[in-house]
């Protein structure tokens, strides 16, 4: 008799554990579903909220975009005849113009060679107060891909910011189309030479630039390069 109880306990025993274990394995899959649906819920809202981000910032009112923009190498020297200023591209000089914020214009060849490479250049008037100036010297930091200057010739608008083939006009700095445009466009990809260096070249504003090469200076960069043509083999096309 006490054997067959000891069984039986047994077998009671083994029976609790067998559905302790089946409710222990169906409460993980249930929060194993529960983790699989949240994370799809956040993945579908990060990517609707990208998408939603992408066609604002797409969305940018007063681009004007331009077909047919040239950019081929003419001497250093060689001044290119633009059709407008500042010039959304077009043929250029072969060093380029370090990114950054400078107080005085800079070469227009170089500058343009430097949105080749994916920056955005923003020329503002001379005039434009000094408020307005320190905000847009405030849109660059450390390594952006984006040169601001005074203007060197008159503009249809107080601030005008170029990439390669767009431009945009603005009455003033916190121009909120003006800001999306620098977001959207900076470093941009649709360029004649994506990810090409924005550094290590010409750092000189113009009337420097233009004495050095007065007065026969070397034509390179501050490397000591000869523009694309011998700064590397990943830029052999440029």
């Amino acid at each position: 008799m006490a054997k067959k109880k000891s069984a039986e306990e047994r077998r009671r025993r083994a029976a609790e554990l067998k559905a302790k274990r089946i409710k222990e394995e169906r409460r993980k899959r249930m929060w194993k579903i529960a983790g699989i649906t949240t994370a799809a819920v956040l993945v579908v809202g990060l990517l609707v909220f990208a998408i939603a981000m992408e066609v604002r910032s797409r969305n940018i009112s007063g681009v004007q975009e331009f077909e047919g923009v040239t950019n081929e190498h003419v001497p250093m020297g060689e001044r290119v005849d633009y059709d407008q200023y500042p010039p959304p591209g077009g043929d250029h000089w072969a060093s380029w113009q370090n990114c950054g914020v400078y107080p005085e214009p800079v070469t227009t060849e170089l500058a343009v060679h430097s949105m080749e490479h994916g920056a955005v250049w923003i020329n503002y008037d001379p005039e434009l107060p000094e408020d307005e100036v320190q905000a847009l010297n405030e849109m660059y930091n450390d390594g952006d891909y984006l040169l601001v200057t005074p203007a060197a010739e008159e503009m249809e608008a107080p601030i005008v910011a170029s990439s390669w083939a767009r431009q945009i006009t603005a009455e003033s700095a916190d121009d909120e189309d003006l800001e999306r445009y620098v977001q959207m466009y900076e470093r941009g990809q649709d360029v004649p030479e994506p990810g090409a260096p924005c550094s290590g070249e010409i750092s000189e504003t113009a009337p420097e630039f233009e004495e050095r090469l007065g007065g026969g200076g070397e034509q390179g960069g501050e490397n000591g390069a000869e523009g694309d043509e011998d700064a590397g083999d990943d830029e052999e096309n440029e």
